[in-house]
């Protein structure tokens, strides 16, 4: 089927497809004329959500949580906030709906829950493009009941938004609280341990007595070097007091009076000698030169023995002041190891009342924290444009159905026009003829001479045709 014959199908058909194109129009125009009307009233909302841990307190916005967008539209569409709608509209509390709820489903289920399903059938939710701002539509036969239930549907959403921030809040706050308590009980516990430590220990200041006994064992450790020193020496004297002569010992040497008694026995031999020059040995003054220098000979050698005694006792005392001080020393040596250990103690029993009070500080701070946020009424969602009454209906739209008509009528009569000629076919030019016979076409007869020559193609067989059987 080329073009030419496709239009002289369509002139052949033409009341077919007219009165297609007709019935449709009308159709449309007359259910469009039926239909109640519906209107459309639309509350925009603005989200400015910001999500916070109730728990670690970490701020994060909204726009960067997977999901943000659908898990507010499923918030508005839940069911919770239809019921909250229909509570707040008093709806389920009119006698016509209730009637109306038997009659629907013969007293099964609740007329709350009836309503809040059928609200949520009409309600519409439609997300801006690349913003935060989200319209709730809902359609109704009455404009001004369609503005209400869209307003309360915003309402309640803010409500709800509100009431699932605060709960985990006020969850957290219950959780802060108790753990608050048991760690006030943990750091009160841990300061009792370190005041019974104090006590049981008679314990100040330990870092300032600590010093002190620190300075007091330097003390006593140089005491016993210089008692070591002098220990060393008086036994060095001592062992030449007894072993060595005791003429050469340099405390004999040093001793004042047995200096002034060599000096007196040198003057008395020199006498004696001079004596014995003189005089027989049994001459008085040569027995008495002896005798005197018998006598300080005897006087000389007591001097050096009391000395070398005195060094040995000195000796003695020397030990036995090195002694102490070693006792002295050792007895210091284990008070400050002591004190090193029960500072240890101590510090690790102030670090626990440390860490026990810095814990208990910061739950305390963010137990504040929770508590003020959980107490706070203001929701992160605002109204942007509420909805008001519409004037004009939302559906049926006459003037798109109408257009709409005439297209889907058009199609449905070429439809029909296409039908009708397959199920009917008649030759309608010389081509139809050409292929039906088989032969070629040799002459065309104009049946009317007077019409006017059409310039797209020949009127052929307009007023006599062949049916092809």
């Amino acid at each position: 089927m080329n073009f030419s014959q496709f239009l002289l199908i369509l002139r052949a058909r033409k009341k077919v497809i007219l009165l297609t194109l007709f019935i449709t129009v009308l159709t449309t125009v007359v259910i469009s004329l039926i239909l109640p009307k519906t209107y459309k009233a639309t509350s925009s909302v603005l989200l400015n959500y910001k999500g916070v841990d109730p728990l670690t307190g970490l701020t994060m916005p909204g726009q960067l949580l997977p999901g943000y967008m659908a898990t507010q539209i499923d918030i508005i569409t839940s069911k919770n906030v239809a019921l909250r709608v229909v509570d707040s509209l008093h709806l389920a509390n009119s006698p016509a709906v209730i009637a109306e709820f038997n009659e629907a489903t013969e007293g099964k289920g609740t007329v709350r829950d009836w309503l809040a399903g059928l609200l949520l059938k009409k309600l519409d939710i439609e997300p801006a493009r690349e913003s935060s701002v989200v319209e709730i539509s809902f359609k109704g036969s009455d404009p001004q009941f369609a503005a209400a239930v869209a307003n309360a549907f915003a309402d309640e959403y803010q409500k709800v938004s509100i009431q699932l921030r605060v709960e985990p809040l006020k969850k957290a706050s219950g959780y802060f609280n108790e753990q608050t308590k048991l760690l006030r009980d943990a750091a009160e516990t841990a300061q009792s341990r370190l005041s019974k430590y104090q006590q049981e220990h008679g314990i100040v200041s330990v870092d300032n007595r600590l010093d002190v006994e620190s300075n007091r064992l330097n003390d006593l450790s140089t005491q016993l070097v210089m008692a070591q020193g002098a220990v060393a020496e008086a036994n060095s004297r001592q062992h030449m007091a007894i072993n060595g002569e005791s003429g050469e010992s340099p405390d004999v040497v040093a001793n004042p009076l047995i200096q002034n008694l060599r000096a007196s026995l040198s003057a008395s031999e020199s006498k004696l000698a001079e004596v014995s020059q003189r005089l027989d040995k049994n001459h008085p003054q040569y027995l008495s030169a002896k005798a005197e220098v018998e006598k300080m000979r005897a006087e000389l050698e007591r001097q050096v023995r009391a000395t070398s005694n005195s060094v040995r006792n000195n000796a003695s005392i020397l030990q036995q002041r090195e002694a102490s001080v070693r006792s002295a020393l050792e007895q210091q040596k284990n008070k400050v190891l002591e004190l090193n250990r029960t500072r240890d103690e101590m510090g690790a029993l102030q670090k626990d009342v440390e860490s026990a009070q810095r814990a208990f500080d910061t739950v305390s701070q963010r137990l504040s924290q929770t508590s003020i946020e959980g107490q706070a009424d203001q929701s992160d969602i605002s109204v942007l444009n509420p909805a008001t009454p519409p004037i004009d209906p939302s559906s049926p739209k006459l003037v798109l159905n109408t257009v709409l008509s005439i297209f889907l009528g058009t199609l449905l009569g070429l439809g029909f026009g296409l039908l009708a000629e397959m199920l009917n076919r008649r030759i309608r030019s010389d081509t139809d003829l050409a292929q039906a016979l088989g032969a070629p076409v040799l002459g065309v007869i104009d049946w009317n001479a007077s019409t006017r020559r059409q310039s797209g193609f020949k009127k052929l067989f307009s007023s006599n045709r062949l049916r092809l059987n």
